[in-house]
């Protein structure tokens, strides 16, 4: 692939990951009372649900910006966790509801080797 091809899939995955990490930032700051009863039906502490709010927020700054590579490789590796606590939570209590988190793992990683390729390429040239 070239190096544009390369760019227009990073862009695409990474512009979908954050909408989604920051759909569900601001659903966990507006819908607390909602998003905290999901939380305890996955057994999981509602005391997290602000600083995890937080922390999706932070993690999209950190691969947007990419003032810092270490930053940004710890927000994937963060979101990577994420999305396999949650894909396996939802798939344990058999709510039905684990599609979203397979999907944002997807765009992680095609966002993450893509940009490694548009990198690559760009580097080279």
């Amino acid at each position: 692939m070239n190096q544009r091809t390369n760019t227009i899939i990073y862009w695409t995955a990474t512009g979908l990951l954050c909408l989604m990490m920051l759909g569900s930032a601001g659903m966990y700051l507006a819908n607390y009372e909602t998003i905290q009863a999901v939380f305890t039906k996955l057994n999981y502490p509602t005391h997290i649900v602000y600083p995890l709010a937080i922390a999706k927020i932070l993690g999209v700054v950190a691969i947007l910006t990419k003032r810092s590579n270490t930053l940004k490789e710890w927000a994937y590796a963060g979101f990577f966790f994420d999305f396999v606590l949650a894909f396996l939570a939802h798939w344990m209590v058999n709510d039905g509801e684990w599609a979203p988190a397979l999907v944002a793992m997807v765009l992680l990683l095609v966002s993450y080797n893509f940009e490694k390729r548009a990198l690559g390429v760009a580097a080279t040239a």
